[in-house]
């Protein structure tokens, strides 16, 4: 016979009722299942992470060095019809569509100016009154910027000063900077990459006096070539693969194309040779050199010419920055120019492939030697900067903010300069360009830049954790209603919002920035 236990007494009126005590053992699995729950979320975002980067490292490459027959001759742009009117310099560029024959595959459904892909080369001279009229004969909405030119803002052609379908734009400014190689493509807000990776780009030639006189190559064609170098990825019809994937860059190719021309090589004539080269890709870094390591003399970087050239067997360039280098060969000689892993401090890869043959005539005609002076380059002083700002890129923000058409983030005072600090936050690829100037490289982490970088610049990479002092000049023009922009110039990363604007006002003036009619700000999903 079992005795009863007695159940508990009722708990006095008003009394909250006791709650059992819980065994240890259910106890301790609550405390581990509280620990196990947050571990595994963190193991699937390590697990996505690993992924993540697995597969950003099978990075699509060009073929490796060595490995690619040079067949087809280079084609050299056309350079741009001009006339005068009223003694202004009159060019006419038309943005169309296009086909262009790349691949045995198919022909590309492609972009271009005055042609299916890419466009004529623009040359005027420091001083020259020019007006370029612009018709946009594609079925969308469409910019064109004259990246590294001084001017107005709203001849600029950023995305404040787009050209609708069917439409025409006609900007016009006077040519006021030293001789120089530039550029121009297009600059719409979100499809900036689209519609640059679809073959709209072109180059901008300024001339002046002083270079002029000196005794370089700059017979167009001749012994002074442009070289437009982009990467691009071929689909089974031969149309372009645009895919993204999980690449952090961008859009990276695996096959190079110079001026257009896959597999590209330039019959040489001349003892020396100018090459302009501008990295006309969206993503991809580029270190330039020759296949046996020879050296050559670098020149001129994005606004024109170095004091003195400096002896190179690499230069280094990021999506739009150009360099002006000049290579000697000898009678009957074949070299590659090639391009060699970037700096590791970049993260951008390290392949190692081939991007065009020159090839050196039985005869040469004889060159002059580079000279030892090229241009007065005065030392920058920052003494006189009226203000100090710091832009710290990471993800695809600047200053932890995403583009917004309606909104300055820099107000600055024309004809006064600044000091920028520009510091990359991300162990991954970034550049920094700016409109309507050319700045110059205070310092690297407090040291003075490298004889290559020691020029005019308008556009620089960005190694990660490292501080770039910059001074940033406003010359010229004021326009409180029309900003000019500052930016990654990997150019997904633009097109994702990682980009800011600057109003340039005159003493006292207030900035009157308003929202282009139409803009949304919904673009930064391309």
């Amino acid at each position: 016979m079992t005795s009863e236990v007695p159940p508990p007494p009722p708990p006095p009126p008003g009394a909250m009722p006791a709650v059992p005590a819980m065994p240890r053992r259910r106890r301790r699995g609550l405390v581990v299942g509280l620990i196990v729950a947050p571990l595994a979320v963190i193991a699937l975002l390590i697990g996505a992470g690993g992924v993540w980067f697995a597969t950003n490292a099978v990075r699509p490459t060009p073929p490796a060095a060595g490995s690619v027959r040079f067949e087809n001759p280079l084609a050299v742009p056309p350079l741009a019809e001009s006339h005068l009117e009223d003694g202004v310099r009159v060019f006419s560029l038309t943005a169309q569509q296009g086909r262009t024959s790349f691949v045995p595959e198919g022909d590309t459904p492609t972009l271009g100016y005055d042609g299916s892909y890419l466009g004529p080369t623009l040359v005027a001279s420091r001083g020259e009154r020019v007006r370029v009229d612009v018709t946009n004969d594609l079925p969308d909405t469409t910019t064109v910027h004259w990246h590294g030119m001084h001017l107005p803002a709203a001849m600029d052609g950023g995305p404040h000063t787009s050209i609708a379908a069917g439409a025409l734009w006609q900007p016009q400014w006077t040519v006021d900077q030293p001789a120089a190689t530039l550029w121009y493509h297009p600059h719409l807000h979100g499809r900036t990459r689209e519609q640059v990776d679809a073959g709209l780009a072109g180059m901008f030639l300024v001339r002046d006096d002083e270079e002029g006189a000196l005794p370089l190559p700059r017979d167009y064609g001749v012994d002074d070539f442009p070289l437009i170098v982009q990467d691009r990825s071929f689909n089974a019809d031969g149309s372009f693969a645009g895919g993204l994937g999980m690449q952090f860059d961008g859009v990276l190719g695996d096959t190079i194309l110079v001026n257009g021309t896959t597999a590209p090589y330039l019959d040489v004539t001349t003892e020396k040779v100018r090459l302009r080269l501008l990295n006309g890709s969206s993503a991809r870094m580029y270190d330039f050199g020759f296949a046996d390591g020879r050296e050559f003399d670098l020149i001129g970087t994005d606004g024109g010419l170095l004091e003195a050239p400096v002896a190179a067997t690499g230069v280094p360039l990021s999506p739009g920055e150009r360099a002006e280098i000049v290579v000697s060969l000898a009678p009957g000689e074949r070299i590659a120019l090639r391009s060699t892993a970037p700096d590791p401090a970049l993260h951008a890869g390290s392949a190692e492939f081939d991007v065009l043959e020159l090839r050196a005539a039985a005869s040469l005609t004889d060159s002059p030697d580079v000279p030892a002076h090229l241009a007065e380059v005065p030392a920058p002083d920052a003494t006189g900067a009226v203000a100090e700002r710091t832009f710290v890129m990471s993800g695809h923000n600047i200053n932890d903010a995403q583009m917004d058409l309606g909104r300055a983030d820099v107000v600055a005072t024309v004809d006064t300069s600044e000091v920028w600090t520009v510091r990359n936050d991300n162990p991954l690829p970034h550049s920094f360009h700016v409109h309507d100037m050319q700045y110059r490289i205070l310092s690297i982490d407090g040291s003075p830049p490298p004889a290559r970088l020691a020029g005019y610049k308008d556009t620089i990479a960005l190694e990660g954790g490292r501080e770039y002092r910059l001074l940033v000049r406003f010359d010229d023009y004021a326009d409180p209603t029309t900003p000019y922009m500052y930016h990654c110039h990997l150019l997904w990363h633009e097109d994702q919002g990682m980009m800011g604007q600057f109003l340039v006002v005159e003493p006292g003036q207030q900035p009157a920035l308003t929202r282009p009619e139409g803009d949304t700000d919904d673009h930064n999903d391309h």
